[in-house]
């Protein structure tokens, strides 16, 4: 990470385990030396209502702990596409999930696109309830933002153990959607349907 201060925003609906996976993205990169604020926004619906995680990266002190513009985007439903969207600073990367985020705005933008099958690589898995999981790894393996080893110790430390063999092939998963993703001649448009 070059810039002293990263956002990084993970947005979709309640009941998708947006809060879950952001933590574990902050305890991989705390055990990194990071310096990290996490908060979140949610409609007071327990599920289906918009949701965000957001993570705020510095090496030294957070200066402010709240994400203003956001050099990392995850889109996991529609829903979240409006009130995130006019947050992104220029070139910023973002990640979207094919079925449940199928459209991005249209018109040119200063950064990077990538429509992903997060979702249907959580169903692959055996259960859609791991696609927050499946969206950290592609993040991790297309932002750079953390060590693969760290995620998958912080997924670890996280999971129930009745959990976390799906959890750790849902993370494999997700690397290598983003590796494909990464290879793809066109990244602004990638998509890997």
């Amino acid at each position: 990470m070059r810039a002293a201060r990263i956002e990084i925003r993970i947005g979709g609906t309640g009941g998708q385990g947006l809060i879950l996976c952001t933590k574990m993205l902050a305890d991989a990169l705390c055990a990194a030396g990071k310096r990290v604020a996490q908060s979140q926004t949610y409609e007071p619906t327990s599920r289906g209502g918009f949701c965000n995680s957001d993570l705020v990266i510095a090496d030294g002190e957070v200066d402010y702990p709240l994400a203003t513009a956001l050099d990392y985007l995850v889109l996991l439903d529609r829903l979240a596409l409006k009130p995130c969207w006019p947050l992104l600073k220029p070139g910023a990367l973002v990640i979207a999930d094919t079925r449940l985020c199928p459209e991005l705005p249209e018109g040119e933008r200063d950064g990077k696109s990538y429509h992903l099958p997060l979702s249907r690589a959580a169903i692959e898995l055996g259960s859609e309830r791991v696609t927050n999981i499946v969206a950290l790894g592609a993040l991790a393996a297309l932002a750079g933002i953390c060590g693969r080893e760290a995620l998958e110790q912080a997924v670890r430390l996280e999971t129930p153990k009745s959990f976390l063999d799906l959890n750790l092939d849902a993370l494999a998963a997700g690397y290598r959607l983003g590796v494909q993703a990464d290879a793809a001649p066109s990244p602004r448009l990638a998509s890997t349907a």
